[in-house]
C-alpha cells in the first residue's frame, strides 16, 4: 500500500510549523510536500531590522530544505486546485508547470497587502511584506538622505529627508522607530548642507498607536517615537499621493519622496475561489482546523477563520502567534486523520506581545506584565531568538556587532522601485526582466474587510475606482507598458535565489525626458490585471499573493483554473536611456497585460525616483 500524500500550500508561520510537526509525527509514514515560491521561511517580525541595516537578509530567512527533514520542497505557486480530483496544479519560477496529487491538503497561504481606494497610493507607495521590499526601502532611504545632504535647495532637501509611514500598527510602528534611528545615524556622520534633519511621520486614522494592542504598550511606543522626533499623527491618513508628496485628510500637504504602506493585511483571496463557506474573506473551519464536508482539506493561519473557544462567537485574529500555533494543531489533526495520534481542538492562551523599537527600547507585556525600557528590550529580543526556528547565533551576532560598530549605510542597488510595486501578489519575490509571464496573479484588493491586526479603523474597504484622470495609466502593475519609462535595473541575486514566477518579459522600457507624461489608454482605474474595473468584477475577484503558493480565481466550487492573458507589445523609447539595464533574451515573449515590465507610472509624468 502506498504512503499517504500530504501537500502543504505555503511556508509561512502556519505552513512551516505544520510541515515541521508532521515530519516528526509521521516518521516516514507519509509523503509530505511543501509548495512555496521561495526556498526559505521568512521570520517577518524582524523584517524592520533588515530595512534599518541591523540584520542581513539571510538572518531572517530560514532554509526550508535545511530545517524540514523528510519534507519535499517544490518551488512554485499554485494556480489550480481540483478538490474533487485531489490535485494541485502549479507553475514553477521559470514557467514550468506541474501537478501535485494529494490525499490531504493543507492551505496555509497567509495574507496580502490591504489596499484602500486612495488615488495615487498604488503608484507611489511601497509595501512591507517581503525581503525585496525591505531591501528596496533600505536602499531608497539611504539614497534620499545622501541626495538631501548634497542638495543646496532647502525645499528639495526637506522633501527628500521626509519619510511618511501610513499605518500605526505593529509593522508601521517598528518601521518608523527603526527608520528614525537609521537616518539620524547617517546625518550625524554626514551633516546636510542646509542644516536640516530627517523627518519621519507616522499616520493612522486610529485614535492611538497600535490600537489592537494593550493601551499601556501603545503609550510606551508613542512616547519612544516622539522622543526620537517622529511626527505621530493619529486620526489622519493620506487622501492622495503623488510623486512629489502626499495630501492628508486634514488638508495638509507634505512634500516627500517616500511613502511606506503598512495599513495592514487581508486574507489571501485564493480560498474564495474554492466556493466553500467563508467568514470575512477567510475559509471557515471547525475547531480542529478542518473544512466541513471536506475531510481531506485543512486550513490554518491567516486564510482560516478558526473559532475562538475562549470567546464563543468570535474567531482567532490574524497574528503570527496564532498562525504558529495553528500549524502545530493542524499537523496533529492531519496525522490523526491518517490514524497517527488523536485529534485536538485549537485553544490558545495569550502570551502577550513584544514590540522592538530599536536600540535598548521596546514595549512588551509577557503574560500580561507591562514592561518598557531596557528590560522590555531584553525580553523582546529573547523572545525572538526563542521563536526563530533557525539562525539564532547569526542573529545574536548581528545584534552584538550593531551595538559596538556603526552601521554600513550603502546602496546595494539589487532591488529597483518597479520590481516591488504595492499591488504585487508576490512581495516575497522581486520582479525580474525577461521572466515568465504571470497569469491572473497580480490583482487589486477584493474589497472585503479584514480583521487582521493592522487593518482596523482604516478608511474604506473597496478598491480604488478612479485614479486621477479616470483612466488606467500605462505601466501600472498589470497595465499596458507606458512609452519612455525608465528601464529596469539588474535583478539578479534576488532574495530566495529563484526568479519570480511568470514575470514580465520583453524589452525593458526606457526613460522619458523629465516632465513628459506617459500615455494613457482604456477606461476605468488601473488594475493589476490590465482590465477595466467592470471587466474584472464580471470575472470575479482574483487572488493576490503575499507569502505562499496561491490559486487563482476559479469557476466552480471544486476546482480553480488559470486565466489566459493576451500579450501586449513592449514599450519603446522616445529618448536615450539613462540606465539601460540588462537585455532580455532574444526569444523572450512580449509582456502580458497582467504585469508591466517598467516602474509604476507617476501621475506628474516624472520617472520613478531611483530608477534613472
Amino acid at each position: 500500500m502506498s504512503r499517504p500524500r500530504i501537500v502543504i500550500v505555503g511556508a509561512g508561520f502556519a505552513g512551516y510549523r505544520t510541515a515541521r510537526t508532521l515530519s516528526r509525527l509521521t516518521r516516514h509514514q507519509a509523503d509530505i510536500t511543501v509548495l512555496n515560491p521561495t526556498d526559505y521561511f521568512l521570520y517577518l517580525p524582524l523584517l524592520p531590522q533588515v530595512a534599518a541595516g541591523i540584520l542581513e537578509p539571510r538572518r531572517v530567512s530560514v532554509s526550508l530544505s535545511g530545517t524540514l527533514p523528510h519534507v519535499r520542497l517544490v518551488l512554485g505557486e499554485a494556480d489550480g486546485i481540483d478538490l474533487d480530483g485531489h490535485t494541485v496544479h502549479y507553475t514553477g519560477p521559470e514557467g514550468e508547470e506541474g501537478t501535485l496529487p494529494f490525499d490531504r491538503l493543507v492551505l496555509a497561504a497567509g495574507s496580502v497587502n490591504k489596499l484602500l481606494p486612495i488615488p495615487g497610493v498604488a503608484e507611489h507607495a511601497h509595501g512591507f511584506r517581503g525581503l525585496p521590499e525591505a531591501l528596496y526601502l533600505r536602499d531608497h532611504v539611504t539614497r534620499q538622505v545622501e541626495l538631501a545632504a548634497a542638495a543646496d535647495d532647502r525645499a528639495e532637501c526637506a522633501a527628500r529627508c521626509t519619510f511618511v509611514v501610513v499605518g500605526a500598527g505593529y509593522t508601521g510602528t517598528e518601521v518608523a522607530a527603526h527608520g528614525a534611528m537609521y537616518t539620524d545615524a547617517q546625518v550625524r556622520r554626514h551633516p546636510m548642507r542646509t542644516g536640516m534633519r530627517p523627518r519621519w511621520m507616522l499616520l493612522d486614522v486610529a485614535p492611538r498607536v497600535m490600537p489592537e494592542m494593550d493601551e499601556r504598550l501603545s503609550r510606551t511606543a508613542e512616547r519612544v517615537l516622539r522622543q526620537r522626533g517622529v511626527d505621530v499623527r493619529m486620526g489622519i491618513s493620506v487622501k492622495e499621493a503623488t510623486h512629489d508628496g502626499v495630501l492628508l485628510t486634514d488638508g495638509t500637504s507634505v512634500d516627500t519622496r517616500t511613502l511606506v504602506w503598512c495599513v495592514g493585511v487581508r486574507p489571501d483571496p485564493l480560498v474564495e475561489s474554492l466556493g466553500l463557506p467563508m467568514e470575512r474573506g477567510r475559509l471557515l473551519v471547525d475547531p480542529h482546523l478542518q473544512v466541513a464536508g471536506r475531510p481531506e482539506l485543512f486550513a490554518c493561519g491567516d486564510v482560516a477563520a478558526v473559532p475562538d473557544l475562549n470567546q464563543p462567537g468570535q474567531y482567532t485574529p490574524m497574528t503570527a502567534q496564532h498562525a504558529w500555533r495553528h500549524g502545530k494543531v493542524c499537523a496533529q489533526n492531519v496525522a490523526a486523520s491518517l490514524g497517527i495520534g488523536k485529534r485536538r481542538a485549537y485553544r490558545h492562551r495569550d502570551l502577550g506581545f513584544v514590540v522592538d523599537l530599536g536600540g535598548a527600547k521596546a514595549a512588551a507585556n509577557p503574560l500580561g506584565l507591562p514592561m518598557s525600557g531596557p528590560a522590555a528590550g531584553a525580553v523582546t529580543r529573547g523572545y525572538h531568538l526563542a521563536a526563530m526556528p533557525g539562525n539564532r547565533v547569526r542573529v545574536a551576532a548581528d545584534w552584538l556587532l550593531d551595538a559596538v560598530l556603526p552601521r554600513q549605510a550603502v546602496q546595494l542597488g539589487l532591488v529597483r522601485s518597479w520590481s516591488v510595486p504595492l499591488e504585487s501578489s508576490s512581495p516575497e519575490v522581486a520582479r525580474v526582466p525577461g521572466g515568465p509571464e504571470r497569469s491572473g496573479k497580480d490583482t487589486g484588493p477584493t474589497g472585503k474587510p479584514s480583521d487582521g491586526d493592522e487593518t482596523k479603523n482604516q478608511p474604506g474597504t473597496e478598491p480604488a475606482k478612479a485614479q486621477p484622470g479616470g483612466e488606467p495609466a500605462k505601466n501600472q502593475p498589470g497595465g499596458e507598458p507606458a512609452k519612455n519609462q525608465p528601464p529596469p535595473g539588474p535583478a539578479t541575486e534576488q532574495p530566495g535565489g529563484e526568479p519570480a514566477k511568470k514575470q514580465p518579459g520583453g524589452e525593458p522600457a526606457k526613460s522619458p525626458p523629465r516632465g513628459e507624461r506617459a500615455e494613457r489608454s482604456g477606461s476605468g482605474s488601473p488594475r493589476a490585471s490590465g482590465k477595466p474595473r467592470r471587466a474584472v468584477e464580471a470575472a470575479g475577484p482574483r487572488p493576490a499573493r503575499s507569502g505562499s503558493g496561491k490559486a487563482s480565481r476559479g469557476t466552480g466550487a471544486g476546482s480553480v483554473r488559470k486565466r489566459p492573458t493576451a500579450p501586449s507589445g513592449p514599450s519603446r523609447s522616445a529618448g536615450p536611456p539613462t540606465d539601460p539595464g540588462p537585455e532580455p533574451p532574444a526569444n523572450q515573449p512580449p509582456p502580458g497585460p497582467d504585469i508591466a515590465p517598467g516602474p509604476v507610472k507617476r501621475t506628474d509624468g516624472r520617472a520613478a525616483e531611483g530608477d534613472s
